[in-house]
């Protein structure tokens, strides 16, 4: 089964954040718990804020000397992640682009776009073998190895699908705990049904297993944070927005497009990861 959501009716038109700030907004959920990056998550969260104009928090847009300032905070902070960092490594090189905070190599990672779609599979195989092949028994490791020339990209999903349980992480505990733990750490998508305070009510599409393997299953509402002492990505969201979510976090406002590209690249992903659950 694959369960995907139609856009909002209505999208409203927002800017366009830089790399830096971009990465900020999907990293921070994780960063906060202590899974991945450097332990000033604070600041990732204040930097990326501050990014942001918005009616609703009585901010402005900050100043371009401010703008230089957050972009060399953020920049700081990303490198120090060492999970996501390589992947932005590969995706610029490979495209011939000198900055791993390149707006489109960052889109690139955590939605997927035509610069993921363009790495070459040996160069992927490659970075993947430099980082995980010491780490995994040989009978793992060729499973892994299989995945780039099968259609594998270098992008979040490709890492939570695939990378993430044969690393042995989801292995402590059951089935259903490892899948949980997936659909958590995976970019995933929701419709907003409320907003409330530092929170919002979404409409959710979940991951699950039917017959053994992965699946997007029908939606359901959860509650996920929007804010955290008067700082969040989010400062505009409505009802009926599509929001896309990592962890705990609403991330940012998807547009239609984007949305479209999520979602596909999503079940690709899973199709993939399946063949060697």
């Amino acid at each position: 089964m694959s369960v995907t959501l139609p856009p909002s009716d209505s999208p409203r038109a927002r800017p366009t954040p830089t790399g830096p700030v971009l990465f900020a907004r999907y990293a921070f959920g994780p960063n906060r718990l202590g899974l991945c990056g450097p332990e000033d998550w604070r600041s990732l969260l204040e930097l990326g804020a501050a990014a942001l104009g918005s009616e609703e928090t009585g901010t402005v847009a900050p100043s371009e000397k401010l703008s230089l300032e957050i972009d060399r905070g953020l920049r700081d902070l990303a490198a120090g992640f060492e999970g996501a960092y390589p992947y932005l490594e590969l995706i610029a090189s490979a495209n011939g682009i000198e900055d791993p905070l390149d707006l489109r190599v960052v889109d690139a990672y955590w939605i997927g776009n035509a610069l993921s779609d363009h790495v070459d599979p040996v160069l992927m195989t490659r970075s993947i073998d430099e980082r995980f092949r010491a780490q995994l028994p040989a009978d793992t490791w060729k499973w892994l190895q299989g995945k780039p020339e099968a259609g594998a990209r270098p992008t979040h999903a490709f890492h939570v699908f695939d990378v993430f349980p044969m690393m042995g992480t989801q292995r402590r505990g059951s089935v259903a705990d490892a899948v949980g733990l997936m659909d958590t750490c995976r970019i995933r998508w929701g419709r907003v049904q409320e907003v409330t305070g530092d929170s919002l009510v979404v409409n959710a599409v979940p991951l699950g297993l039917v017959e053994g393997k992965l699946a997007l299953m029908e939606p359901k509402v959860q509650t996920v944070r929007r804010w955290l002492d008067g700082a969040g990505f989010v400062p505009d969201v409505e009802p009926g927005d599509i929001v896309s979510l990592h962890w705990d976090w609403a991330c940012e406002v998807l547009s239609p497009s984007r949305l479209d590209a999520l979602q596909r690249r999503t079940v690709h992903q899973l199709e993939l990861a399946n063949q060697t659950l």
